[in-house]
């Protein structure tokens, strides 16, 4: 289970993953998918026409779709109580409770447990407490419903990524009545390793290049995740102030503030090709011109 793992922000230059094909692996990485997937002439004509449905939107599960700090600092509450502990309420701790992984928790901050087979124990029974609270979830993050709606009016494709299963993920969607928003899904299932390799994925199912993605994310490592794919990244200010989040494109508090004319002046000031690496071009100076004597 990946819920209480800390993730490897990934996509660093020349990384990528594979997928298979009928001929074999074919290795994916961003410079490939950035290529490869241009627009075709038909898809460059309707673009013109509807600019908006150029773009692809990639949400984050946690704490963007869903307040899922809540579901996870609960969970470690409850597995306190069972266990006779106490969860401190520093600040910091609670921070390092939320974002670190299971293991460095529980043997380095909260100090419970080092040995190998009740350290298993904890954590499995940690996942189940998650996904017994993950259950009662009916309410998304405040304003996306209605920005997901707007986003779907103009025609934009949307895509959601989480380590979560499929089942899990798309019945909590369906309880929270979001699942017809969202054209492609990326789950556990998907098999990839760090958040850059699900947005890439991500991508791909909304058959749009990374560099006309905007992904939305909650967390500094998010973003760059994002950037390092070649995508844009709007950031939802709540659990990191604004000065953590300053790396983004755009900082918002809610989805409220959002309306569609903010993805085109997103991508406004950098053309077609921004992303695209560009040779340095050397100004020659011009060549001296020789003195000639007239002659009568």
């Amino acid at each position: 289970n990946k819920v209480f793992m800390e993730e490897v922000i990934g996509a660093e230059y020349g990384e990528g993953f594979e997928t298979f094909r009928a001929d074999g692996p074919l290795k994916v990485d961003v410079d490939f998918l950035n290529d490869r997937m241009q627009e075709s002439f038909l898809q460059r004509i309707r673009y013109t026409l509807k600019p908006d449905e150029a773009f692809g939107l990639i949400f984050s599960w946690d704490n963007v779709v869903a307040d899922t700090r809540s579901l996870k600092l609960n969970a470690w509450r409850q597995l306190a109580s069972e266990e006779g502990k106490d969860i401190p309420e520093d600040g910091e701790i609670q921070r390092s409770i939320l974002y670190a992984g299971a293991d460095n928790v529980l043997q380095k901050v909260l100090c419970w447990e080092n040995e190998g087979r009740k350290l298993e124990r904890l954590k499995s029974r940690l996942a189940q407490l998650y996904y017994e609270n993950l259950l009662k979830l009916r309410t998304p993050t405040e304003g996306l419903e209605e920005w997901l709606d707007a986003v779907y009016t103009a025609g934009i494709p949307c895509a959601v990524t989480s380590c979560l299963d499929r089942i899990n993920l798309l019945a909590a969607l369906q309880r929270m009545g979001l699942i017809k928003y969202f054209q492609a899904i990326v789950s556990e299932e998907d098999g990839m390793e760090s958040m850059a390799h699900r947005f890439l994925s991500a991508a791909v199912k909304l058959d749009r290049k990374p560099s006309k993605c905007v992904v939305f994310e909650d967390d500094p490592r998010g973003i760059t995740a994002a950037h390092n794919c070649t995508m844009m990244a709007v950031a939802l200010i709540g659990a990191h102030p604004a000065y953590e989040l300053e790396q983004a494109d755009l900082a918002v508090a809610s989805f409220s503030e959002l309306s569609v004319i903010n993805l085109r002046r997103l991508f406004a000031h950098k053309g077609s090709n921004f992303m695209d690496l560009q040779k340095q071009i050397v100004e020659k100076s011009p060549p001296k011109r020789k003195l000639k004597t007239d002659t009568i």
